[in-house]
């Protein structure tokens, strides 16, 4: 056989040579490579916690292997966190008008139940679909037409109809107090109020049991008229002056700590982990003290060398504090969800610093301190142990 194949092999020409014997070798390695780790279901699992406001945030759609996503909910759920929030794009699942793939969602929540874990679901980014009307130059992932809104709320009805009973939570939007976030539009309250309407029947609709939670707004200072945003305070205030109070059920909430402990004082003119707390304030002058507040992101940085970060040690104090503070003083808060657990890369630069667990699935300090919190234990030289019973 090899015989014969010599003389073919000298009358392919020299300069294809290489490439093909790259290409046979990469053959031969594929093929004695082993195969990926599989990640099967098991039995059901159940979240140990005495802390059920402890919530974390992860970053799993853009997962690509079954077995991250598995043991990144194992670890999750190993903290004592009951809840996780999860970005479900539109833009993945409708992949085409009226064309949907579900699969990667449906991995999403099978992993999740099975670890006993509920999801509070985010919703955004728009396909190419969708924006077909908007000159491709003004157009970006995030720019949503009015006249798609019917669009946008099809699909919530649609994915509260599917995961009804498991998803009964759903966040519409994200931060759209910014430029970037409102598809570098000018911020719009009115027209965000316009979304949720144009959502929240459908979604009820679907799923009776659904929770429609108003976007988190971004914390920022920025004044009325800057291309980059709106103060928050301003923008929640002008958001009930839109009208929106009768189309959702909770409001959700992006509090940073940056460099102050979580009890620093809050301000009109300081961002801190208690400017919650300026929001809350809003919700109940507009009557809206019956609502749930669910903190979607918080949390501090430990970066080395960002302005914005703390130390280590700081950064798991404040973060044990900030829960325990929201514990005892916020009776008005459902979940407490920190910014993140982890991401499927490393983005080489300060929101690395972020995450409670590396993209190897190594634990920071902080995710014991914070299991520690969650789960009840008390330190008793360098060991974690349960605490007695009172």
């Amino acid at each position: 056989m090899l015989a014969r194949l010599t003389p073919l092999w000298y009358t392919v020409r020299p300069h294809w040579r290489w490439p093909i014997r790259f290409l046979i070798a990469l053959a031969v390695i594929s093929a004695l490579a082993p195969a990926p780790p599989r990640a099967p279901l098991g039995p059901p699992q159940v979240v140990e916690t005495v802390k059920p406001h402890v919530c974390t945030h992860t970053r799993l759609i853009d997962e690509v292997e079954d077995w991250k996503i598995q043991r990144t909910l194992q670890m999750v759920r190993e903290m004592g966190a009951d809840t996780i929030v999860e970005f479900f794009p539109w833009a993945y699942i409708e992949i085409a008008e009226d064309v949907y793939s579900w699969a990667s969602a449906d991995r999403l929540v099978n992993y999740a139940r099975n670890q006993g874990l509920h999801i509070i679901a985010r919703m955004g980014l728009v396909p190419h679909w969708a924006r077909r009307d908007v000159p491709e130059e003004y157009a970006t992932l995030n720019t949503l037409p009015p006249e798609s809104y019917d669009d946008f709320a099809e699909f919530v009805a649609l994915f509260a109809e599917r995961y009804a009973g498991v998803i009964n939570h759903i966040i519409i939007w994200n931060e759209p107090n910014l430029a970037f976030e409102w598809g570098y539009q000018q911020v719009d309250p009115a027209g965000y109020a316009a979304l949720l309407q144009a959502v929240y029947a459908r979604a009820h609709a679907a799923n009776p049991e659904v929770v429609i939670l108003a976007a988190p707004l971004a914390p920022t200072l920025e004044p009325p008229g800057s291309a980059h945003g709106l103060n928050d305070l301003l923008y929640l205030e002008a958001l009930y002056e839109a009208g929106a109070a009768p189309y959702f059920d909770a409001l959700a909430v992006h509090t940073y700590g940056f460099t102050e402990p979580p009890e620093a004082e809050p301000g009109f003119d300081r961002l801190n982990f208690r400017r919650a707390e300026l929001l809350r304030e809003i919700m109940e002058r507009h009557g809206d003290a019956a609502k749930a507040v669910y903190i979607t992101e918080t949390g501090w940085n430990d970066h080395p060398r960002w302005t914005k970060a703390v130390r280590p040690s700081q950064r798991a104090a404040y973060t044990v504090d900030a829960l325990r503070l929201a514990e005892t003083e916020w009776p008005w808060l459902e979940k407490m969800c920190l910014w993140a657990f982890r991401y499927p890369v490393d983005t080489l630069n300060y929101p690395d610093h972020f995450t409670l667990v590396t993209v190897d699935f190594q634990p920071k300090p902080i995710y014991y301190a914070v299991q520690a919190y969650a789960r009840g234990w008390q330190q008793t030289e360098s060991l974690w142990l349960p605490a007695p019973a009172s």
